[in-house]
């Protein structure tokens, strides 16, 4: 028996037997300490997952691990740019919601009252339903050039960028905060968040914390959860102070985007380069399960009425239909090539879909779970934010350093602005809604 194997049996040996509490990291036994009360110092080091939340599929790398994307946003060398094949008849994935409700049910003793209809995304619908904490806020667009390190500022009214500043090392996203008073720009390289008045477009400071790849809020704004990509874990945070509380291992690379069950319990994120979506409890900060969706799982959404998860599957050029109970994929819909950034329209009976590789945008019926249509808008379009009043989508052109406004009334292009390198994770600010769960802005 080898040596590695022995002195394994006897850590494990010692664990078992109560000795001590102590649990295991890449170096060896490390004592368990309690949660700090404050970010630890310089922000760069929040202790590392218990035992119980490593899997034997992975576990925690010591080290950050290399993520190709994000890393540089440049086409490969030489690559022609992916055909634009004709849009592909409606792929029907299941029955609709019409129908589903129509079905006949079993007879009970009783009749039961019938919930209401459930729709997560019923306060960003109009114009109206703006929070008063963002009264007298003017209307911009926030865009992180991932490449320049920079964020463009762009005044929608005139269509033109109205300022740019330096911010750290690959900005990748700007998320407002849950309760819209500010925004963060996630310097993942710099392990940093710069705040920005949302008031006045300027940034105003910023926070120490390690690879903020992605940022997220609990629907009841008591968590911020930062992605730490390359270290291949969700860093759990106190909203309010940033005091750190716990990190939970994902053991597949690449977890780098998320959103929230109906009710806020449970986080779900995709695992880009492990083919997984995995479900994590929000109170108990722990891993539950996963589904196999394959491929290059990206931009992850929920359903208006909270019971699946479409997933932008990059590696299988459409989208995945996740059932959000069970935790397995119910249906996929074909869109095109390299299918990456999502976002709901105003309206919520739609789901826009960017095809990064090919240039184009497909929009998903809701209600049917079909394509209704593919649009050939150019560029990379990457990240999508929907105008206040739906008649727009602002997308982020990854390899051309640009912003394009699309018409959602034709899938016409009717602006581009240029940027900064690498545009990626913009954010419209402000839009409806009572809150923001988080990413470049996800509103509820």
């Amino acid at each position: 028996m080898r040596r590695g194997t022995i002195a394994w049996f006897v850590v494990m040996a010692l664990v078992f037997v109560g000795c001590g509490a102590a649990t295991l990291t890449g170096s060896g036994p490390l004592s368990l300490q309690s949660a700090p009360s404050t970010v630890p110092d310089g922000g760069l080091a929040p202790p590392r997952p218990m035992l119980q939340n490593l899997r034997a599929a992975g576990g925690l790398p010591s080290e950050p691990v290399a993520v190709p994307d994000g890393e540089t946003a440049r086409l490969p060398s030489g690559t022609p740019a992916a055909p634009v094949a004709a849009d592909p008849p409606a792929t029907r994935v299941g029955p609709s919601l019409a129908e589903a409700s129509s079905a006949p049910r079993p007879a009970t003793a009783q009749a039961a009252v019938a919930p209401p209809p459930v729709n997560v995304y019923s306060h960003i619908t109009s114009a109206a339903q703006f929070s008063p904490a963002v009264a007298g806020v003017p209307l911009r667009a926030y865009v992180p050039n991932s490449d320049a390190g920079t964020v463009s500022v762009i005044d929608p009214s005139t269509m033109k960028v109205i300022d740019k500043f330096d911010v750290g090392t690959r900005p990748h996203h700007v998320t407002p905060s849950w309760d819209l008073t500010k925004l963060y720009v996630n310097n993942t390289e710099s392990n940093s968040l710069t705040v920005i008045d949302p008031r006045t477009g300027k940034p105003t400071g910023t926070i120490p914390i390690t690879d903020p790849y992605n940022l997220y809020f609990t629907p009841d704004g008591t968590k911020a959860i930062v992605v730490a990509e390359r270290f291949q874990r969700l860093d759990f945070y106190d909203a309010n102070s940033w005091a750190f509380l716990k990190s939970v291992s994902i053991p597949w690379p690449g977890v780098d985007h998320a959103d929230f069950s109906a009710d806020g319990r449970y986080l779900f994120a995709s695992t880009e380069f492990g083919g997984e979506v995995v479900k994590v409890d929000t109170q108990t900060m722990t891993y539950v399960s996963k589904a196999d969706v394959g491929g290059l799982p990206i931009d992850v959404k929920l359903s208006p009425d909270g019971t699946v998860l479409y997933v932008a599957n990059q590696g299988r050029n459409g989208v995945s239909i996740v059932d959000v109970d069970s935790m397995t994929e119910v249906g996929f819909i074909k869109t095109g090539v390299g299918a990456h950034g999502l976002n709901i329209s105003r309206d919520t009976a739609t789901l826009y879909v960017s095809n990064r590789m090919e240039g184009t945008v497909s929009i998903i019926d809701f209600a049917t779970r079909t394509l209704r249509d593919t649009w050939k808008v150019g560029g990379s379009p990457d990240m999508i934010q929907t105008s206040t009043d739906g008649t727009q989508l602002w997308v982020s052109n990854r390899f051309q350093g640009s912003v394009s406004v699309i018409d959602t009334s034709t899938g016409k292009v009717t602006n581009t602005i240029p940027t900064g390198a690498g545009a990626h994770g913009v954010s419209l600010f402000p839009q409806p809604g009572r809150y923001n769960v988080g990413h470049n802005g996800v509103y509820r």
